[in-house]
């Protein structure tokens, strides 16, 4: 089913597109593009024109591009060991976004100094000259509103002054300047200099020729105009390399900015990290005023109180010792007194206590002396504790194994206990040695308590002091240090060198919009026209808009020269294009009706100037040119014509003989070739139809079969009346003529309506007015095949000189 249906909708888009491509004619998509060749050629002049003018006087834009590798290494740090508080970020997303910072960017604006712009004023477009301004000026803005006003300078001729000029509130102001010299003025303070960079002479020829002005920038205005033009974006994220691209109006410029900002960030790359050893130097430094301002008194303190109390230093060396080993027996009596207490706790708790909890045991002894001498039984306890627990999973707790677990227990608890007794007694004797030691050291230093009170103290605060200063003077080395180790580990791996590149007016890019505009432009007009075009312009539209199946005879070329009051021209140049159409359409006649005998020939058309009348003349030539008789006869009584082709009046005719007010004889005319002859159409009736419907007509018709080979009839406009159904049906060779570029596509639906309708049968169209110089563009090549489909070509006996000259410009017209 799937594939079914698949296969059917595939059927389903050939089928659409088949009649898409069917629907549409090449041929004339192709005439109306070399018919609208003038039309082209005015679009893509304007088109490239227009690409010419915004290559020309558009505003160029110049791009400079710098690769710089972000690192982060301080080789100080690591030799000093400093910790540094930093959060571990992405040092590359960090830089991007410090570098595209409004702060940032306004640092490299204070870097190039670029607050002034300096332009050359031209016809249709300034230029900006940035380094290349023959002068300098430092201003400083009084009045905002100057910012971004064109201030115009000129200078004398011997450059040493000059005038300012600038439009204020509508009033054009001008300030008198001397070179070198600063200017105070009510809007801005101003020195204008000279530029050092470039001789004088060229400078005084610049000056000289040119006009200058120059516009100061808020320095917000330009970081926010900078910040648009930086695009900084990561290279590689394993390498650390950023790519910062800079766009500008003005090459040098582009260069200078873009080096700005990767040097900028090498800068303040330093000063932001050596920010925090900075910071802390400066604290240091606060602190060591204080610290030592309360080392100086306690020294003084110290120092007063000795010579206060006749203590020189050999006592006080003595009387610190004594202090400090009392000191020190003190706290370990302390101490020993303190793990004593924690034995007896144990022993009292592993006493009243059947259940040994191991872990809390051995978090109470953690840091005693004697831990790894009660380290051993404890483990054995705990391995004994574990071997029981796994025991009950698979035994009772009545079990022999169980039983057995705790005997042992038992056993290592009575060990734990000995231990502990043991190592209590000891706590005890040593506790006694240090008493004594104690009481030695205690006499030695209780002559006088306060004296060496006040001395502890005091000694105590200087030694505090000493420590405080001594530890700052080192951290402040050691920050000092660091600081100094912070050179930016951060590489400019490519610098911008040379002006910047043009990016922007790109030829290749304006060119190939011209060239696409112009291609778009055209087929928009080409399928305007083809869309809009109902005029017939070649056989196949013909056929393409009849559902009949109907004979073409051929087409007649559009006839270039001046044509002839008769409208005969088969006899005036036998040897012409023209006239070889006529003879291949006779000779197609044969192949629609080939029986011996007269034959009526009924020529129609549409509407008028479809050129039926011609066709009726020429077609009666050609076969009376061939040795036929012939005769012509003016059907179309509403508005005749024949009669002035042969200059003749038309006071009897076609009209006269229906009313029998003629006959037949009496209304032949001779005409300048000897086998033709031609009736006129007679004074115009009242009642044309009535006539022609008249059983008179065919009785006239059937009187000169007898008199002539050929009767060729023209009958007035099917498509405005229907005079002409009356000959068509009893005509051998009904012909329907359309005029190409003149009839309109839905004429040819008449033909449809003559088949089916009125039973018209045998009939054959022909197409007139073709101009054949299109023909290879439009299929109007003469081997089309006459006769629709009998295998006539186009071409027998031989051309004359117009009929060569128009073969020649055919070709011609097909190469190209």
């Amino acid at each position: 089913m799937l594939n079914a249906k698949i296969d059917s909708e595939v059927d389903r888009y050939k089928e659409r597109v088949e009649k898409f491509s069917s629907s549409i004619d090449f041929s004339l998509f192709l005439y109306l593009t070399l018919k609208s060749k003038y039309y082209l050629i005015l679009f893509f002049i304007i088109v490239f024109s227009s690409a010419f003018l915004y290559l020309r006087y558009s505003q160029p834009i110049f791009e400079s591009k710098s690769k710089l590798q972000v690192n982060d290494n301080n080789e100080a740090n690591k030799i000093l060991e400093l910790n540094q508080i930093e959060a571990n970020t992405n040092k590359i997303a960090e830089a991007i976004e410090l570098m595209r910072s409004k702060k940032f960017v306004g640092r490299v604006v204070d870097r190039l100094q670029i607050e002034a712009s300096y332009f050359n004023e031209g016809t249709f477009k300034s230029n900006e000259l940035y380094v290349n301004s023959p002068f300098n000026v430092q201003v400083e803005i009084k009045n905002e509103a100057l910012y971004n006003q064109k201030i115009y300078i000129t200078f004398a001729r011997d450059l040493n002054s000059g005038d300012l000029s600038y439009t204020q509130n509508g009033v054009v102001k001008t300030i008198k300047f001397f070179t070198n010299s600063k200017i105070r003025g009510n809007d801005f303070d101003i020195r204008v200099f000279l530029n050092p960079e470039m001789e004088k002479a060229v400078v005084s020829n610049a000056l000289g020729t040119n006009k200058f002005y120059f516009v100061i920038k808020n320095v917000d205005v330009i970081t926010s105009e900078m910040q648009t033009k930086i695009d900084i974006k990561m290279l590689s994220d394993l390498a650390k390399t950023i790519l910062v691209t800079v766009q500008d109006i003005n090459p040098k410029r582009s260069k200078d900015i873009v080096n700005a900002v990767t040097e900028e960030y090498l800068s303040y790359d330093i000063v932001r990290k050596s920010e925090s050893s900075r910071k802390i130097i400066s604290f240091i430094d606060e602190q060591l005023t204080v610290v030592f301002d309360d080392l100086k008194g306690a020294e003084g303190n110290l120092s007063k109180y000795k010579e206060q109390k006749n203590l020189n230093n050999n006592n006080v060396e003595v009387l610190r010792s004594n202090l400090v080993r009392f000191s020190d027996l003190e706290d370990q009596m302390l101490q020993v007194e303190l793990e004593e207490k924690l034995l007896s706790e144990i022993q009292n708790d592993i006493a009243t206590n059947k259940n040994i909890d191991i872990y809390q045991l051995m978090s109470l002894l953690a840091g005693s002396e004697d831990e790894g001498r009660i380290k051993d039984v404890l483990n054995n306890i705990q391995k004994l504790l574990t071997e029981k627990e796994n025991l009950l999973f698979f035994v009772t707790p009545k079990s022999t194994n169980i039983d057995q677990i705790n005997k042992q227990l038992e056993g290592q608890k009575e060990l734990l206990l000995r231990s502990l007794s043991s190592v209590h007694l000891k706590y005890k004797a040593r506790y006694l040695n240090l008493q004594e030691k104690s009481l030695t050291y205690k006499d030695k230093v209780d002559q006088d308590p306060r004296i060496e009170v006040e001395l502890a103290r005091l000694m105590r605060v200087y030694s505090i002091s000493e420590k405080y200063y001594t530890m700052l003077l080192e951290k402040k080395t050691e920050y000092s240090i660091a600081n100094a180790g912070f050179v930016s580990q951060n590489i400019i791996l490519e610098k911008a060198t040379g002006d910047g590149l043009i990016v922007s007016p790109s030829r290749k890019s304006a060119l190939s919009v011209a060239f696409v505009a112009f291609m778009l432009s055209s087929l928009v007009l080409i399928f305007i026209r083809y869309f809009l075009h109902d005029k017939i312009s070649s056989l196949s539209e013909i056929i393409r808009h009849t559902s009949a199946s109907i004979n073409t005879l051929g087409i007649i070329p559009k006839f270039e020269s001046t044509m002839p009051l008769s409208q005969l021209i088969v006899d005036k140049n036998p040897k012409a294009l023209i006239t070889e159409a006529f003879r291949a359409i006779r000779t197609n006649l044969q192949f629609i009706n080939n029986t011996e005998g007269p034959k009526i020939v009924s020529i129609t058309s549409t509407i008028s100037g479809e050129g039926k009348t011609f066709v009726a003349l020429n077609i009666a030539g050609i076969l009376a040119y061939s040795g036929k008789t012939a005769v012509i006869i003016d059907l179309d009584m509403r508005k005749p014509k024949i009669h002035r082709g042969f200059e003749v009046s038309n006071d009897k005719g076609m009209s006269t003989i229906l009313t029998n007010i003629t006959t037949v004889d009496e209304c032949l005319n001779d005409s300048s070739i000897p086998q033709l002859k031609f009736i006129t159409a007679g004074p115009i009736p009242p009642n044309p139809s009535e006539l022609i419907m008249s059983g008179k007509l065919m009785e006239v018709l059937e009187y000169l079969k007898t008199k002539f080979d050929y009767v060729v009839v023209d009958n007035p406009p099917v498509g405005l009346v229907t005079d002409g159904l009356l000959t068509l049906r009893h005509a051998d060779y009904p012909i329907y003529v359309f005029r190409a570029e003149y009839s309109r596509k839905n004429f040819a639906q008449i033909i449809d309506r003559l088949r089916n309708e009125n039973n018209i049968q045998h009939l054959s169209i022909i197409l007139n007015g073709v101009d054949v110089k299109k023909g290879a563009s439009y299929g109007y090549n003469y081997g089309y095949g006459y006769g629709y489909g009998y295998g006539y070509g186009y071409g027998s006996g031989y051309y004359s000189d117009e009929a060569k000259l128009n073969k020649r410009k055919k070709g011609f017209f097909s190469k190209k």
